[in-house]
């Protein structure tokens, strides 16, 4: 098993990252066909080894693989040849997709599109909350969590990190640890000094940014880019979980979107290559745009790409040679068990909330969490949500095909009405 050269690497990523659509699991199972079976550079047990050190660690799971892969195959160079190319495909897309939209997006046909899309959005967070909890929900406890953490963020609004910190100590605390001796751990392949040095320099690269921005009193692009870096600290169980968190913040506590604008950003995020977590892109170019117009839109969107992903650099090159060290400690794994657990319910009410903003055009808050307005409820919309989950959920199309019929669907309603 020979390593690739760095053009090898980059025609594979490359082609990686223009085809990695569908979400974590489409991705995962690309990288798996291009890295273990055609090309054989890595094997069965470092593919899942790498993968399950990737789901212990905040951020896209799918796009840390591709950089550990990169690492592992080239060092520092490939893996960032592989992970920038697993992001920046999708991240020109998203650019765009956010300049048509902030130019377009109020013109009549284009909102009777999005109609289509907002229902298509409620079909795959209902998809992706029966995917995971099928394999998150496995006892009783998991149940309970799940049920947890849907009362904390719906009726109480308790923070997402919060919950999240919660759910890792519980289940830190619960796994037993089994005798060292039956459980050797390999030494690291690094030692602590180069590690500290990996987490300085990218350290340092992650809040230089925020640094300058503070310096200079660009007040909005601060307030954004500190939004963003806390939040790539706190993205465990993929980008559906931390989407209800995003909403909460970016409409109710800064006021920069509304959330049909944050439902219009997840459809459009569906359709692109690379991570559903550069939905964080078209949202920070949106709020730049509405702050300032197209200039601080473009510095915006390149803020919150940076803060999103950088992390994601620091915790593979900090974290890779420790990997085995890592997957030994089955008190980690007990803490990412509860995490996915509690996602579970996380995403229920990111679903019940899509819902209601998408079936019900005033949705307020109750005593018990979001409470709409009976007769502002949409048939038109209801119509929608339905066909979607008829074409996604029982007919099982692929997703970019659910999202064209649907938008097409409300476009030519619209163009005949």
């Amino acid at each position: 098993m020979q390593n690739p050269t760095l053009s090898e690497l980059f025609r594979v990523f490359g082609r990686i990252g223009l085809m990695s659509f569908g979400g974590p699991a489409a991705q995962i199972s690309l990288m798996h066909t291009e890295l273990v079976d055609r090309h054989k550079w890595l094997n069965e047990q470092q593919f899942l080894g790498a993968l399950s050190f990737c789901m212990l660690l905040p951020g896209p799971e799918a796009m840390q693989l591709a950089t550990y892969s990169g690492w592992r195959l080239h060092g520092i160079r490939g893996g960032l040849l592989a992970g920038l190319l697993f992001v920046l495909p999708g991240a020109f897309v998203i650019l765009c997709l956010a300049i048509g939209y902030s130019f377009y997006g109020d013109l009549p046909l284009v909102q009777a599109v999005f109609v289509g899309i907002q229902a298509a959005v409620v079909a795959i967070v209902i998809k992706a909350l029966m995917n995971l909890s099928r394999k998150a929900l496995a006892g009783w406890d998991s149940w309970m969590l799940a049920f947890l953490g849907f009362a904390a963020i719906f009726v109480f609004s308790v923070p997402f990190p919060a919950i999240i910190a919660i759910a890792a100590l519980w289940g830190f605390a619960k796994t037993s640890t089994p005798t060292p001796e039956l459980h050797p751990v390999s030494p690291p392949k690094a030692a602590l000094s180069a590690t500290l040095v990996t987490v300085m320099i990218w350290g340092a690269l992650w809040i230089a940014p925020l640094a300058l921005l503070y310096l200079t009193g660009a007040t909005f692009l601060t307030q954004l880019g500190l939004f963003f870096s806390k939040l790539a600290v706190v993205t465990f169980g993929g980008a559906y979980a931390v989407l209800a968190y995003m909403t909460q913040s970016v409409v109710d506590t800064h006021g920069w979107l509304t959330t049909a604008q944050m439902i219009d950003a997840l459809g459009l995020a569906e359709t692109t290559p690379g991570p559903l977590i550069l939905v964080t892109e078209f949202v920070g170019f949106l709020a730049g745009f509405q702050q300032g117009g197209i200039a601080l839109a473009l510095i915006a969107g390149a803020l919150t790409l940076w803060m999103t992903f950088t992390p994601c650099f620091l915790w593979i090159f900090a974290g890779a040679p420790y990997v085995e060290n890592i997957l030994a400690r089955p008190r980690l794994k007990g803490a990412f068990a509860a995490i996915s657990a509690v996602v579970v319910g996380v995403i229920l009410n990111l679903s019940v909330w899509f819902a209601l903003h998408v079936l019900f055009s005033s949705v307020s808050r109750g005593r018990f969490g979001p409470m709409p307005d009976p007769g502002s409820f949409s048939v038109l919309s209801a119509g929608f949500v339905a066909l979607a989950c008829l074409l996604f959920l029982v007919l099982r199309l692929p997703m970019l095909t659910v999202l064209a019929l649907t938008a097409g669907t409300a476009g030519l309603l619209h163009f005949f009405a």
